[in-house]
């Protein structure tokens, strides 16, 4: 029942190349930057990363795509990162965008056992009909676009339908946890972070603080240790180790 390992460099020792990868946070808000190090310094590659974005340059998932390790990105945001907007240009990186709470509650579903849905979000779009360029050639077309998605009629309404995601791995960071898996996760670090890990087949979370398991209330726990099977925890100076994206201060 203990799950926690002695390392992040231990925890991700077995991430082969070509894993698709679930992976926590909102911009830099949760990301699990100790496990994306520790992944980066083991060399896997050609890792096929689903996450709402894809850090920003030189941060969070930002280190693996600058050193050439992602292949494929399932997200929602390119925005902050140039050199992920480069790669996606260029044609060097496939992308398949995905409406944000399409993506959320596709990560879940496929945690939950569950194999697709029907959304309103996309209809009349490229989303629902095809056409979406996942990866460019180089004179700048489409070498690779989304297919269209089966659609169908609910009381008069349109819906698409959206398949669940299940990955080999997800990598998530949390507040508290205990050695059993169960985790709690702070503030706006509750973001992508649940459903990533409900979505990997092994998931690997490191904490700020770990507790022995019964130190967390029931009522407490956000994500039950079922879906945990790795935990690690961070060093002081790595649980300190937050930036923010944009700071706004009041002169």
């Amino acid at each position: 029942m203990d799950k926690t390992m002695a390392s992040a460099t231990q925890a991700v020792a077995d991430i082969p190349d070509g894993a698709a990868l679930a992976v926590g946070g909102f911009g830099l808000s949760g990301v699990p930057d100790a496990l994306i190090r520790a992944v980066h310094e083991q060399g896997a590659r050609d890792l096929r990363v689903v996450s709402n974005n894809c850090g920003v340059d030189g941060r969070g998932l930002g280190v693996l795509l600058g050193s050439g390790r992602i292949s494929r990105v399932t997200g929602s945001y390119v925005g902050e990162n140039k050199e992920f907007a480069r790669q996606y240009l260029s044609g060097e990186l496939e992308v398949e965008l995905v409406p944000q709470g399409t993506l959320a509650e596709r990560l879940r579903a496929g945690g939950a056992g569950i194999p697709a849905f029907y959304t309103p979000a996309g209809v009349g779009t490229q989303v629902a009909g095809g056409g979406l360029p996942w990866r460019y050639a180089p004179d700048g077309s489409a070498a690779i676009a989304s297919p269209p998605k089966e659609t169908r009629d609910f009381a008069g309404r349109a819906y698409v339908l959206e398949h669940g995601i299940t990955t080999d791995y997800a990598l998530v960071r949390a507040w508290r946890g205990d050695r059993h898996g169960n985790l709690v996760f702070r503030r706006a670090a509750a973001n992508f972070n649940p459903l990533a890990a409900m979505a990997g087949r092994v998931t690997i979370a490191e904490v700020e603080e770990l507790v022995e398991p019964g130190e967390l209330a029931a009522e407490q726990v956000h994500l039950p240790g079922v879906f945990v099977q790795r935990v690690v925890r961070l060093t002081a100076v790595q649980a300190a180790d937050k930036h923010i994206e944009k700071r706004t201060v009041r002169s």
